[in-house]
């Protein structure tokens, strides 16, 4: 599907999508006299899995913090699912349907990892101060978010670690929660930073046919990584990220042999294939 989606959009950058999810027009973010992002155009394709690759320092991490409300740009603004980004705050992307995780996982370690999947649901009449004194308003809809999260665990392969507390998992048990409990509100799109990183490679494997299952859900996936492997095995489309500026587009393949990608990893001057390179 996603495949034939692609098949008549333009290598380059900023290339316009035939059903896009997301859009940024004109995003900027300085912090004092650096442009840490300036991105003219970018879209995502719904329905795809599409990463967003760069050198240390490209700004894809601030990047995705201004698309998901945990920053906000000076100038230009998002659009996701029809709905505009400018000014809303990240917990209000997330009840739209874009969620996220982090490079560093985010559970609450002294929490159990049920407890964990639970604080990830919605519509949580439980929360309300005045109806928490009346269980009969909210159990069964705890009872609902409950099931829900002991089928992820199920499926993330977590469910005996439930009861765990969720700082005594591994690093890579961190990151199949992260995922998990983002799962929890039901998103159409999920942005991961950096999934792999510091994950075992026994672990590794799990986490791409997770990924993969996303899509095959339904959903949309925008992911960060830096290894090259990953991003030519997995995603649909490529966005190549140097200096702030997206630079180039297009399948892994093609972007992997762009002058002005090679460029940004190794230097203007070299003759090595960037993909051969990574690899090494």
């Amino acid at each position: 599907m996603a495949d034939n989606a692609f098949a008549a959009v333009p290598h380059e950058a900023g290339a316009p999508k035939p059903d896009a999810i997301l859009v940024a027009d004109g995003v900027v973010r300085r912090f004092g006299g650096l442009t840490a992002v300036s991105v003219d155009h970018f879209e995502v394709q719904r329905n795809s899995i599409t990463a967003l690759i760069g050198p240390n320092g490209a700004g894809k991490s601030t990047f995705f913090n201004l698309l998901t409300g945990f920053d906000f740009a000076q100038e230009g603004e998002g659009v996701f699912n029809g709905r505009a980004l400018k000014g809303m705050s990240s917990a209000k992307v997330a009840r739209a349907g874009m969620v996220r995780t982090f490079q560093l996982t985010k559970a609450l370690n002294r929490m159990t990892v049920i407890e964990n999947m639970r604080l990830g649901a919605q519509a949580q009449p439980g929360e309300n101060f005045a109806r928490a004194f009346v269980p009969p308003l909210w159990r069964a809809r705890e009872r609902e978010i409950t099931e829900q999260a002991h089928a992820l665990l199920h499926r993330f392969k977590l469910y005996e670690k439930r009861d765990d507390y969720a700082g005594s998992l591994s690093g890579g048990q961190r990151k199949l929660l992260e995922m998990a409990r983002a799962l929890m509100t039901k998103p159409t799109m999920v942005m991961l930073d950096e999934p792999m990183a510091g994950v075992n490679p026994a672990l590794t494997e799990s986490l791409l046919d997770h990924i993969v299952e996303l899509k095959d859900d339904g959903m949309t996936v925008l992911f960060v990584e830096h290894d090259m492997h990953m991003v030519r095995r997995i995603s649909d489309w490529v966005v190549v990220m140097a200096e702030g500026r997206i630079i180039a587009e297009g399948p892994a393949g093609t972007v992997m042999s762009n002058q002005a990608v090679q460029d940004a990893y190794l230097g203007a001057h070299h003759d090595t294939d960037l993909f051969e390179e990574r690899e090494a």
